[in-house]
């Protein structure tokens, strides 16, 4: 029961065969201070068991809503994780919305830093970001962070959008069309777009969700192929692919040189060192990272991997306007 003077916010997430992490997920939400008048998940037709987890905690949450619908797939609609958080802000009852994703858990005091500055009366519209776990980050969390947007410290301040911590007031969803449902991929980025050039948003502090993606390095690369594809597809952040298809001119150029002399090559280098670790490495040398001899090498070979995966993947996806779908949608 939600106190009679309390503000009531609705959380809604869509997924998508999450199995090992809905349990996770549900429960950190149910553990909020503010507590949320529903939580509202959005099966797209998992094959997994997440649908047998959402119905076995709905008997032990009375709050929680689950729903199954199938049109929230590649099969019925070409974005589908935009189609599943319509349909689940759809039938949310408060006026205000908190989107999350699986993968993610909350902090106790998530929900009420998030919407603060939209009770206030601050925005229309509030981003929180997220950072990685550091009691369950892999290497190869780590060492990809920065490239997702994704910080390294729950306190960093931050002004990326995303999914995974955002809330508006529902009127505001409604007055931009809600998340693209013709967007496979960072429909959040989209709904961003549209929702900026109508209202500031708030970056709620503290306010973030903490992510376990678990990658390997095969899995933080194909998840920079997806992301670049779709940026091709999508036809945006085109001065992000001539930043990284210069620096792949550069590089190969210092290489070229090499046969006069090693000088341009190692200023390269240097600057590639700069780029890997400039945006986090106060917090990357935390003991929390576990900065080891695998971290910090792996960090490097990520970010000079990064230019060409974007360069040749983005133009790729402008050229084909075919994206990259996940596993899960083959499951």
């Amino acid at each position: 029961m939600i106190p009679f003077n309390m503000p009531t916010v609705s959380v809604a997430a869509t997924v998508l065969n999450e199995r090992d992490d809905i349990d996770s997920l549900v429960e950190s939400l149910m553990r909020q201070t503010l507590a949320p008048a529903e939580v509202i998940i959005v099966d797209g037709g998992s094959t997994d068991g997440t649908w047998e987890r959402l119905e076995a905690a709905r008997a032990k949450y009375s709050t929680l809503v689950p729903i199954r619908d199938e049109s929230c797939s590649l099969k019925s609609c070409p974005g589908p994780i935009a189609r599943g958080r319509n349909v689940g802000i759809a039938a949310a009852s408060s006026d205000v919305v908190a989107c999350v994703d699986a993968g993610c858990t909350y902090h106790p005091d998530w929900l009420a830093n998030l919407t603060a500055p939209i009770f206030a009366g601050d925005s229309e519209y509030s981003v929180g970001g997220s950072y990685i776990d550091a009691a369950n980050s892999t290497v190869w969390d780590v060492a990809s962070a920065p490239f997702f947007g994704v910080k390294l410290n729950p306190d960093a301040a931050t002004k990326s959008c995303t999914a995974r911590s955002m809330a508006f007031r529902k009127e505001l969803w409604r007055r931009v069309g809600g998340f693209p449902e013709t967007v496979f991929l960072g429909e959040d980025t989209v709904f961003d777009s549209k929702v900026r050039k109508l209202v500031t948003p708030a970056f709620a502090e503290r306010a973030k969700a903490a992510y376990q993606p678990r990658h390997s390095f095969r899995s933080a690369l194909r998840q920079m192929v997806s992301y670049s594809v779709t940026d091709g597809v999508l036809g945006g952040r085109s001065a992000r692919l001539w930043r990284n298809v210069a620096r792949c001119l550069v590089e190969i150029l210092a290489a070229l040189a090499l046969i006069y002399s090693p000088i341009p090559l190692l200023c390269v280098l240097s600057l590639e060192i700069y780029f890997a670790f400039r945006l986090d490495w106060r917090d990357l040398r935390k003991a929390g990272f576990k900065t080891s001899l695998r971290t910090l090498p792996a960090r490097l070979v990520f970010s000079l991997l990064v230019p060409w995966v974007v360069a040749w993947h983005q133009t790729l996806g402008s050229i084909t306007k075919k994206n990259r779908p996940n596993r899960q949608n083959f499951a």
